[in-house]
C-alpha cells in the first residue's frame, strides 16, 4: 500500500494491469504484452532459505492479469519439499506416531463404549458415581471421534498442505475438537473433586453436587471454546484454525486446562494424606484398614484417571520437546479412556457381581424353557420321566447352592 501510495503514474502512462496486491505479492502496474517477474516472497524464507530459490511471473492481458505463473507452492517450496522426502526418518516417525494413536484412540472407543453399555444396561448400577463416570467416558469417546474427524478432514490427503485450509466446516471441526478435548479434561478433573469430597464430608448431597459437576463438566468447556472462536474469528482468522501461533488467544483454552490439571494435581495429592492419615490411625480396626489398603492401591492405580501425568508438559510452552510431548499425549494418551474403562467398569466388584447375577438368572430361565419344552413334547409327555428327574436334580442343585452361599439366596 505504501508503495502504491508513493507511485505517481506520469501523463502520458496507461497502464491496463493496475497495481495489485494478491496477499503474497505486490505486482506493479503493467501495460498489455508486458510480463512481470518476481522473487518468491519473503513469506517462505524459512520454508526455503535459499535466496533466488524461484520467480513467479504475471501477463498483463487486455482482460487483465493473468494467474501467477508457476504457482506460489511449485517456485517457492521446491527446496522445502526436497528436505522433507530426503528425510524419511522423520516422516516415519510422525507416521509411526499417528498410527498409535489411532490404534489408541479406537482401543479406547471400542472400550469405553461396551463400558456405557454395561452401566446403562444395568439398573442397580444407576448412582451418581457411576452417573460421573458415564460422563467421563462420553467425554473419552467425544474426544476420539474428534480426532477422527479432525484427521480426516486435515489430512484427508497425504500430500495435501493443510496450512491453505480455510473453509468454514475445517475451522467448525477445530471447534468441536478443542470443546471435547476441554470437557474431557474437566470430566478429569471432576472426577478427583468428587473423590476427594466422598473421603472429606461423611454426608453430603451427591444429587445436588452432581447437578454442579454437570454443569462445570459441559458449560465451563462451551463459555471458554466460544470466546476462543469469537477472538480467533476476530483477530486470527487465518488458516484452519489448527495453529496456535497467537499465544494470548490460545491461553483462553489453555489456562483453564492447565488450571483443571493443577487443581487435580493438588486433590490427588490431599487424596493420598488423608488416606495415609487413615491408615495410620490406632482406631482403625482390621477389616476397616484393608478397606482403606483397597481404596490407596485403587488411588494410586487410577493416576491416569486424574491426568497427573499431564503435569509433565503443563507449563512448558508448545515448540518445547516436541516429539517427546507427540508421544506422550497423543500416543500414550490416547490409551487412557482404555485405562479408565478397565479400571471403572470391566474391573469394578459391583460391575462384575452384576454381571455374574445376571448370567446365573439367565441361565436358569434357559434351562427351565428348554424343560419345559421338553415336558410339551408328545413323545416325552407319555414317558414324564425326563421332566421329574430334571426338575429334581435342579432343585437339589439349588438348594446346595443356598446352602454353601447365604449371598445366592437372593438370586
Amino acid at each position: 500500500m505504501e508503495r502504491i501510495a508513493l507511485h505517481k503514474p506520469k501523463d502520458d502512462e496507461n497502464f491496463e494491469c493496475p497495481w495489485e496486491w494478491d496477499n503474497l505479492t505486490c505486482w506493479e502496474a503493467a501495460s498489455v504484452g508486458e510480463v512481470m517477474k518476481v522473487n518468491c516472497p519473503e513469506l517462505f524464507e524459512f520454508m526455503s532459505p535459499e535466496e533466488g530459490l524461484g520467480t513467479i511471473s504475471r501477463n498483463c492481458t487486455e482482460f487483465g492479469w493473468s494467474e501467477p505463473y508457476p504457482y506460489y507452492g511449485d517456485a517457492c517450496m521446491i527446496d522445502c519439499e526436497i528436505k522433507i522426502f530426503s528425510s524419511l526418518p522423520k516422516d516415519m516417525y510422525y507416521a509411526s506416531v499417528k498410527a498409535l494413536y489411532t490404534v489408541g484412540y479406537s482401543t479406547s472407543l471400542v472400550s469405553l463404549i461396551a463400558a456405557m453399555v454395561i452401566l446403562c444396561r444395568f439398573r442397580k448400577l444407576h448412582c451418581t458415581r457411576n452417573f460421573i463416570h458415564m460422563n467421563l467416558f462420553v467425554s473419552f469417546i467425544l474426544r476420539a471421534i474428534s480426532v477422527f474427524i479432525k484427521d480426516g478432514v486435515l489430512y484427508a490427503e497425504e500430500d495435501s498442505d493443510h496450512c491453505f485450509v480455510h473453509t468454514v466446516g475445517c475451522k467448525a471441526v477445530m471447534v468441536f475438537f478443542h470443546y471435547c478435548v476441554m470437557s474431557n479434561y474437566f470430566w478429569l478433573f471432576i472426577e478427583g473433586l468428587y473423590l476427594f469430597t466422598l473421603l472429606v464430608e461423611t454426608f453430603f448431597p451427591e444429587r445436588r453436587y452432581f447437578y454442579w459437576y454437570t454443569i462445570i463438566g459441559w458449560g465451563t468447556p462451551t463459555i471458554c471454546v466460544t470466546i476462543w472462536a469469537v477472538l480467533r474469528l476476530h483477530f486470527d482468522d487465518s488458516g484452519c484454525w489448527d495453529m496456535n501461533d497467537n499465544t494470548a488467544l490460545w491461553w483462553v483454552i489453555k489456562g483453564p486446562v492447565v488450571a483443571s490439571i493443577m487443581i487435580n494435581f493438588v486433590l490427588f495429592i490431599g487424596i493420598i494424606i488423608i488416606l495415609v492419615q487413615k491408615l495410620q490411625s490406632p482406631d482403625i480396626g482390621g477389616n476397616e484398614s484393608s478397606i482403606y489398603l483397597r481404596l490407596a492401591r485403587s488411588t494410586l492405580l487410577l493416576i491416569p484417571l486424574f491426568g497427573i501425568h499431564y503435569t509433565v508438559f503443563a507449563f512448558s510452552p508448545e515448540d518445547f520437546s516436541k516429539r517427546e510431548r507427540l508421544v506422550f499425549e497423543l500416543g500414550l494418551g490416547s490409551f487412557q479412556g482404555f485405562v479408565v474403562a478397565v479400571l471403572y467398569c470391566f474391573l469394578n466388584g459391583e460391575v462384575q457381581s452384576e454381571i455374574k447375577r445376571k448370567w446365573r438368572s439367565w441361565t436358569v430361565n434357559r434351562y427351565f424353557a428348554v424343560d419345559l419344552k421338553q415336558q410339551r413334547h408328545p413323545s416325552l409327555a407319555s414317558s414324564g420321566v425326563n421332566g421329574g428327574t430334571q426338575l429334581s436334580i435342579l432343585s437339589k442343585s439349588s438348594s446346595q447352592i443356598r446352602m454353601s452361599s447365604p449371598l445366592n439366596a437372593t438370586f
